[in-house]
């Protein structure tokens, strides 16, 4: 059975050399990339000494490798011929393969390199709906510019599933208004929105330009819950406990289209933050509240274990979306 001589780069018939005569189902294990990697180098240089060279390595430890992934095939790779040493048809099926699996085995380290520094991967971002019209037209062309090998996933999130969405990983980074208070969460807060008075055009208030606190007293109101307090409260307590207004809720939503959609029909009024002007249905008009400048955060949340590198990207290109809007 032929073997390699590492002496004078042939071959010799050595009847006692049994490396060949082990089972081939034995070697289960991946061929070492490294062997493939010496293998390629001896066939296209068709010498040991030449590959050594390549390879910057010396001849004998060079041999050993490629009797070693014979071994591992169960068959002779090479053959000597007139012009060097020649594959044999067990190392011809090899090659091809071989090269393929170097060159793939360069391209997922290049792409875990990629990942790891944020260039590629996927970010899965988590929105309310309040923030959609005011920030996903600039946000999304700022994430395409800088993160252009990064696959973007996006989804709509309620006042009820936020939390548990970011929590369970679903997705990678949300944005929040008001932000989610939870230990395993980290926030970033990166702007705020005036609250402002929602309304059907056709009610007296809609005449004003600003709507006075004491306006408000007695008219229902369509009430969001607070998301981290229950339904029992809600977004705008603080600010009528201290104007002493007395709404009674009509209603109480998760989602500020629900509330927006009440507002229409004529079920009361809704104490809005002010983006919610741009998802607004015909027919609503929003007046800021005089005496009153109380606001609600913008803000990213993302699990604090989360080592993702796009999330400082994302936050980046957030911050410059809330800056335009």
């Amino acid at each position: 059975m032929a073997g390699i001589d590492s002496e004078n780069d042939s071959f010799v018939n050595s009847p006692s050399n049994t490396i060949f005569d082990a089972n081939p189902y034995v070697f289960g294990m991946p061929m070492d990339l490294r062997r493939l990697r010496y293998f390629v180098a001896v066939a296209e240089t068709r010498s040991i000494g030449k590959a050594a060279e390549r390879l910057r390595m010396a001849q004998p430890p060079l041999s050993v490798q490629i009797r070693k992934l014979e071994a591992e095939i169960g068959a002779p790779l090479f053959r000597r011929g007139t012009r060097g040493m020649d594959l044999t048809e067990a190392g011809q099926a090899l090659l091809a393969r071989a090269s393929e699996a170097l060159a793939l085995a360069a391209d997922g380290a290049e792409a875990a390199r990629a990942v790891a520094a944020g260039r590629r991967g996927r970010l899965s971002v988590g929105y309310m709906f309040v923030l959609a019209n005011a920030m996903l037209p600039r946000l999304i062309p700022e994430l395409r510019r800088s993160v252009p090998g990064v696959d973007l996933e996006f989804a709509e999130l309620s006042a009820s599933t936020r939390e548990a969405r970011v929590l369970d990983r679903s997705v990678t980074v949300a944005l929040c208004m008001p932000a989610i208070n939870h230990p395993e969460i980290q926030v970033a807060r990166i702007g705020t929105q005036r609250l402002m008075l929602a309304m059907p055009i056709r009610s007296p208030l809609a005449r004003l330009s600003s709507v006075p606190m004491a306006k408000l007293h007695g008219r229902p109101l369509i009430a969001l819950p607070h998301p981290d307090h229950g339904p029992a409260s809600s977004a705008v307590v603080p600010l009528l406990r201290r104007h002493q207004v007395v709404m009674p809720i009509a209603s109480r939503v998760e989602t500020v289209h629900s509330a927006m959609s009440l507002v229409l029909a004529g079920e009361g009024l809704a104490i809005l933050p002010a983006c919610a002007q741009l998802g607004a249905p015909r027919g609503i008009v929003f007046r800021p509240l005089r005496e009153a400048t109380d606001s609600l955060d913008i803000a990213v949340c993302w699990r604090r274990d989360s080592h993702s590198p796009l999330i400082g990207t994302f936050l980046k290109c957030a911050e410059k979306a809330v800056a335009r809007m």
